[in-house]
């Protein structure tokens, strides 16, 4: 009688001990952390508060930013406003936040039948056209 044994061997990603301090003095509390690394960075994917956030650094430990996806509701009001008011027949396929260095700006991508439009905000400064694409 013949016994097979398969083994698998998950992928473990080394982390750089910079970044990894810098990650661990930033946040505290999160779970289910995940890595990846680019050329010049690394991203840690993990939930806050039960949503899911991404956090880059550079291969120094340097924050390079974070990255949520967000729903409309969790936009500062004035976005929320000038959106309805400007872009009321359009439909939200896309919406994030990117945070750096205190400043957060908001990416959100906006469709109609003949056109894909993607606005940038701050909030205190009103969306601008970042791209756009006729379909």
């Amino acid at each position: 009688m013949s016994l097979a044994t398969t083994v698998l061997f998950a992928s473990v990603t080394v982390v750089n001990p910079k970044i990894l301090e810098a990650f661990k003095k930033e946040f505290v509390n999160v779970q289910e952390v995940r890595w990846t690394e680019g050329p010049d960075y690394s991203i840690a994917q993990f939930l806050y508060n039960g949503q899911p956030v991404r956090a880059y650094y550079s291969n120094s430990g340097e924050s390079l930013g974070l990255f949520r996806y967000i729903s409309s509701l969790n936009l500062p009001v004035n976005l929320q406003f000038s959106l309805k008011k400007r872009y009321s027949y359009f439909w939200i396929t896309d919406l994030y936040e990117l945070s750096k260095g205190g400043v957060t700006n908001y990416f959100i991508t906006i469709e109609d039948a003949d056109e894909s439009i993607m606005l940038k905000a701050s909030s205190d400064v009103d969306w601008v056209v970042f791209k756009s694409v006729e379909k």
